[in-house]
């Protein structure tokens, strides 16, 4: 047997935790085997519904509205999904496997054997929200930068490296790296989801009530074999609740987070009020100048290096200066709207937007895509250029 499958028994129930590689034909192959074979009551998969309906139905992206996306405020967490799916599809185009064909493969199995299933997985949207929520500044920098490094590496895995993933001892030295590296990150992607995972595996089927134990085949992430074996033995013991509603819940901004949003724009409209008290209109308007120069020309050189329409440059110059001192709303969703208004995504751009999405050609030539970066560079100009701007306003007061 496999040294990533492991079989525990609680009770009356016999749970086999069956740890894969995530683009791993031998996961693939071994997952419909055992499924097949020992003919399980329940399986287990870590997918939630969304990340199911992604992988099974062709059409998935054709029923994206990008622009609904940017309205909602909910660009940048479109782009860490798609960075790491296509982070994931580039390991897979390299050895012929898609992503998630393992847990594909075991519901598909479960159907054709008449077998009951469960999505064990939270909400994607809810784990990456929780991340972000769970970061610093520090680490939300840190966070954005691994996801542009592992969106754009060229460096190839081959099969054995990629099988060598299941290992545990390689697996708890990367989780250990994690952990150090941005431990509010691991807490929500690793040991959260562990306990939840663990939980929805547990109440997937009730104890049995007769003698003969009932039998779940759970279908995870080799990463994540050892936490939710603890966790399980927790959940055995009464240690640990089943109940993780709480892990569902995207935590509220704190004081400082809420207040920084509109201490920034008091702190500019306070030094340009400042400036027209102490010197009068002439310096008033010349740290307006700086305010609009810097803020307006930085998002609109994010836009030109995401290669926008010459209107979503205008519109990131002209709006950057105005959304940076507006805590509702920022110049991404504007230039991200006009953008997708003018360059409509083709049928073409939803056919290959994962093919495309793991090379930079790629990535520049799909319209989805393209606006995505568009939203981003201009967003992450018009930050640059705040910060910038405030010291280079305080200067002309000072002088």
């Amino acid at each position: 047997m496999s040294d990533n499958i492991v079989t525990v028994a609680f009770g009356g129930k016999e749970i086999k935790l069956i740890g894969t590689a995530h683009v791993s034909r031998e996961s693939i192959e071994e997952v419909k085997k055992i499924i097949c074979e020992e003919k399980p009551d329940m399986v287990c998969v870590e997918l939630d519904e969304g990340r199911y309906n992604s992988i099974s139905q062709n059409d998935a992206w054709e029923k994206l509205d990008l622009a609904k996306v940017f309205r909602e405020g909910k660009g940048f967490l479109l782009i860490a999904n798609l960075v790491l799916a296509s982070f994931q599809r580039r390991l897979g185009n390299e050895l012929g496997v898609k992503p998630g064909d393992e847990m594909k493969t075991a519901v598909e199995a479960a159907k054709e054997m008449g077998l009951p299933y469960s999505l064990c997985d939270r909400e994607v949207h809810t784990t990456l929200r929780r991340a972000w929520a769970n970061c610093g500044l520090w680490s939300k920098s840190k966070l954005l930068a691994s996801l542009l490094a592992s969106a754009f590496t060229t460096e190839k895995l081959s099969e054995e490296e990629i099988e060598s993933l299941k290992n545990r001892n390689e697996l708890d030295g990367m989780m250990s790296e994690l952990a150090q590296y941005l431990p509010g990150v691991k807490a929500v992607l690793i040991d959260e989801r562990d306990r939840y995972l663990a939980s929805k595996i547990w109440v997937s089927m009730p104890s049995a009530q007769t003698d003969q134990k009932q039998r779940i085949a759970a279908v995870i992430g080799a990463g994540h074999m050892q936490g939710i074996q603890t966790c399980l033995d927790k959940l055995a013991s009464g240690e640990q609740t089943a109940d993780v509603s709480e892990l569902d819940k995207i935590p509220k901004p704190g004081f400082f987070s809420k207040a920084a949003r509109f201490i920034i724009p008091a702190a500019v409209i306070a030094l340009v009020a400042a400036g027209f008290f102490r010197a009068g209109t002439g310096m008033g308007l010349s740290m307006m100048l700086q305010w609009v120069l810097w803020n307006g020309s930085l998002a609109a050189i994010g836009a030109i290096i995401a290669l926008a329409h010459p209107l979503a440059i205008l519109v990131s110059f002209l709006g950057a200066p105005i959304t940076s001192l507006n805590p509702f709303i920022g110049v991404g969703i504007l230039s991200g709207l006009v953008q997708v208004t003018f360059r409509k995504p083709r049928v073409s751009d939803v056919q290959n937007i994962t093919d495309d999405s793991t090379s930079l050609k790629g990535i520049y030539r799909n319209r989805i895509t393209r606006a995505l970066l568009v939203f981003f560079f201009s967003s992450l100009g018009s930050s640059i250029g705040t910060f910038v701007s405030i010291p280079a306003i305080a200067g002309i007061l000072a002088k």
